[in-house]
């Protein structure tokens, strides 16, 4: 691990508060500490175990070169994890999640084909060399309403590494489809969610900014950290050049091969 995972900081954002007692999830009760004020008390010792775990298999996933897809619909993470998919280069959805996202793949590779073919078209003027004005903003109006889609999956893998979800009950189909494709699945697991539908539970305060920031980092490091490790193992893959070799001499060596 890069990251040592600060309790305090976990405290500070407010990590610990989870929902009302009447809303809880019974397989949640080993992550909760107690109850306070009508609402359950997350135990933060099992938040920095959970979350020490899962920014250890994500940065494993990094390493290995394999993309990790970023969910989030939920309205006050959007923009968080949208840095989040910026500042990393990772794949996500945090506007609307489309039944079959990941399961319907032909569905989805044929929109994404036409998303990218008329954004080709409009840039390279084909569209504007054949069709009036007008009609070229009503195609720059579906590029735009399709890239609010389509657009952070568009350069998607056939297969990603993982999923990370920041509310597993708000995006449960991203949940559903990642465990049918045998995904792994990281996510934020607060005390109205079943923990067990995870690969990696994170028992955190969903809801709050604060605590979405905070865990978000400690992802983005993970992450870095990760595609660091992969970049040096691509550079050990590519055999060094031979230092006494004169380019003059590589060059006769080439063509006696020809």
């Amino acid at each position: 691990m890069a990251t040592d995972v600060d309790i305090k900081k976990l405290l500070e954002a407010g990590a610990h508060f989870g929902h009302k007692t009447s809303r809880w999830h019974p397989k949640m009760a080993q992550y909760i500490h107690s109850k306070r004020g009508g609402g359950h008390i997350i135990d933060l010792t099992k938040t920095v175990e959970g979350l020490e775990k899962a920014l250890a298999f994500l940065e494993d996933v990094a390493a290995e070169g394999k993309q990790i897809l970023l969910v989030s619909t939920k309205r006050q993470a959007q923009d968080i994890v949208n840095k989040l998919a910026a500042d990393t280069d990772m794949p996500f959805v945090t506007e609307r999640w489309l039944g079959g996202m990941m399961t319907n793949k032909a569905t989805m590779n044929g929109r994404i084909k036409h998303l990218k073919d008329l954004e080709t078209k409009m840039e390279n003027g084909q569209l504007a060399s054949k069709y009036s004005k007008l009609e070229v903003q009503r195609f720059q109006e579906e590029i735009d309403e399709m890239n609010i889609i389509y657009g952070g999956i568009k350069n998607m893998a056939a297969r990603v590494g993982a999923v990370f979800i920041i509310d597993v009950t708000h995006d449960v189909n991203a949940v559903l489809e990642a465990r049918k494709l045998n995904i792994p699945v990281v996510a934020l697991v607060d005390t109205n969610a079943d923990p067990t539908l995870i690969n990696y539970p994170i028992p955190c305060n969903d809801d709050a900014i604060k605590s979405i920031q905070l865990v978000t980092d400690y992802v983005k490091t993970a992450i870095d950290t990760g595609k660091i490790k992969h970049a040096k193992k691509l550079e050990k893959a590519v055999p060094a050049p031979d230092k006494d070799e004169k380019p003059e001499e590589k060059q006769k060596i080439e063509k006696v091969k020809i």
